[in-house]
């Protein structure tokens, strides 16, 4: 930690950084999408910690979502999508909590999930949009009436206003901001002054961020000022966002993090066998999760043979040849 002077009030382990900022109940959004850059380092240590109650919202989401949805770790959602591409179009534990109504749930549209974030970040308490206009989402609303207007649920999902600046029927939708109280973000770099820096598609991870209270970074590297300079346009978050930097090589496994590996067809293939199953479900968690002390133990557990096949060409960004049935 000496080694960043700049960041070493920041930079802490993965114990530490859910023990100071996460709490029963807290409203948490999840970066990443689907088998993509998931913060999966960190989310297992939620885990771990038996963290429960949580209120999680994201854009749409995959792996991450759906192993703390089986673990009770979550009361609440509200996303647009869940699913894990080939090896799950919809989450498994997911469509389970919501078919037993484990969990409350209330659904947007992906882009309605980005605009409330996007609201967030700008302070605003609301914004409009046309998404949703003669769909069914303006139809039915997930959460009881109960919730209403307690803790950080919304007063209603949405509301319907007349543009005020059109005198013919022109209706319009309002969307409540979300303003979650942590933000968890994997990344492929950050800088020593604490610049955080995502390859590829960011999908709503930026605004995600700069809506929330508190920001938990994870990252594949640590790198030279002289580095995060290069190409400043490729910078996603400046350091007085970040209150928490956590450096965990493999840190979305099994997820993919473009340029440094893709996702693991074998984890996910072995995930899809037993996230149907109750009893399967508990001996993977005791294997994979509350079974292995560090994520140092968790990487080694899959091996280094493994990791070599998910290896990304760094140019590409993905593995070549990588057999994904």
């Amino acid at each position: 930690m000496s080694s960043y002077p700049e960041i070493a009030d920041k930079v802490m382990g993965l114990d530490e950084a859910v023990k100071r900022f996460i709490r029963d109940g807290s409203q948490i959004a999840i970066g990443g999408f689907t088998v993509t850059r998931n913060p999966m380092a960190i989310i297992y240590e939620i885990i771990r910690q038996r963290i429960k109650d949580i209120h999680l919202v994201c854009h749409s989401h995959g792996q991450g979502l759906d192993v703390l949805i089986g673990a009770g770790c979550v009361k609440r959602l509200e996303i647009a999508y869940g699913g894990n591409g080939r090896y799950a179009p919809t989450c498994i534990r997911f469509k389970k909590a919501v078919q037993r109504s484990e969990i409350e749930f209330e659904d947007y549209s992906n882009y309605q999930m980005s605009l409330r974030f996007l609201a967030g970040s700008l302070s605003i308490p609301f914004i409009p949009t046309k998404s949703g206009l003669g769909s069914d989402l303006l139809n039915y609303e997930g959460f009881p009436k109960e919730i209403r207007g307690r803790g950080k649920v919304a007063s209603k999902k949405f509301s319907l206003l007349q543009n005020p600046f059109n005198g013919e029927d022109d209706k319009v939708v309002l969307l409540p901001a979300l303003n979650p109280d942590v933000a968890l973000v994997h990344a492929q770099y950050v800088g020593e002054d604490g610049t955080v820096r995502m390859k590829g598609l960011t999908f709503a991870d930026i605004e995600q961020a700069k809506a929330a209270d508190i920001v938990i970074v994870t990252c594949e590297e640590i790198v030279p000022r002289s580095f995060i300079r290069l190409d400043p346009d490729q910078n996603s978050l400046p350091p007085f966002f970040v209150d928490a930097i956590v450096r965990v090589p493999y840190g979305a496994h099994p997820t993919a993090c473009y340029t440094f590996y893709d996702y693991d067809p074998k984890h996910l293939n072995l995930y899809k066998k037993v996230a149907g199953d109750d009893s399967l479900f508990r001996q993977y968690l005791d294997e994979w999760v509350y079974g292995v002390s560090s994520h140092e133990e968790y990487i080694e557990k899959i091996g280094a043979a493994q990791l070599m096949k998910i290896k990304a060409n760094p140019v590409l960004g993905y593995a070549v040849g990588l057999d994904r049935k």
